[in-house]
Formats: C-alpha cells, structure tokens, sequence
C-alpha cells in the first residue's frame, strides 16, 4: 500500500504556514508531503542482490552461501598483511556485502509477516 500521511500532513503544515495564502501553502504541502512519501529525499539504495551477485529469486540457502563466500574473500582479517589500499577496500566492501546480507534478511522477514 502506498503512504499517504506525508500528503496530509504537508496539506496541513503548508496551510497553517501560508495563513496569508492558505490554498497555495496546502498546495505546496501537498507537493512535499507526496515528494516524502515516494522517498525522493532518500538516497538510492543499491539492489542488495545484486551486491551479492544473486537475483531475487534467490533462495535462503543460495543467499546464505553467497554471502559466506565474499566475506570469507574480504572480511578485513584475512587481508591483514596486504597494503593499506587493499585492506581499505577490502573493509569498504566487508561494509558492502553485510549491509546487503542484512536488507535481504530484513526484507525475507517483513515479506513472510502475515
């Protein structure tokens, strides 16, 4: 279901902001409200399965395997005597595949909620 209450809320704050103009404030309050609910203020976030290298009919095991195998690559332990570039970068993306492992597991859980 799309979100709604951003539009009602920026309806509301942009009318008691715009008393002199209560009809353009609402209008502008409508716009911002549907500007945050669509999430056009956040960031892009990267499809977690593709940082994984998988798709999303991916199942539990295949993501749990793919996952075991790049921090077993580039967990920041295993790159300890390298140089500082690859132990940079080998922390960066150890940062990478977690946050991904986590929003896929994030999203499994909230999807099987009845």
């Amino acid at each position: 279901m799309k979100r709604w209450y951003g539009k009602v809320l920026g309806v509301f704050a942009g009318a008691a902001l715009l008393r002199s103009n209560p009809l353009l404030g609402a209008l502008i309050g409508l716009l911002l409200g549907h500007a945050l609910d669509n999430d056009w203020f956040r960031g892009k976030r990267e499809n977690p399965y593709a940082v994984l290298g998988l798709d999303e009919e991916a199942t539990d095991a295949e993501v749990d395997l793919a996952y075991r195998r790049l921090m077993s690559q580039y967990h920041p332990d295993r790159v300890a005597g390298a140089g500082t570039d690859v132990q940079r970068h080998a922390e960066v993306r150890a940062r990478e595949i977690n946050a991904a492992y986590d929003r896929i597991q994030a999203l499994r859980k909230n999807s099987n909620k009845p």
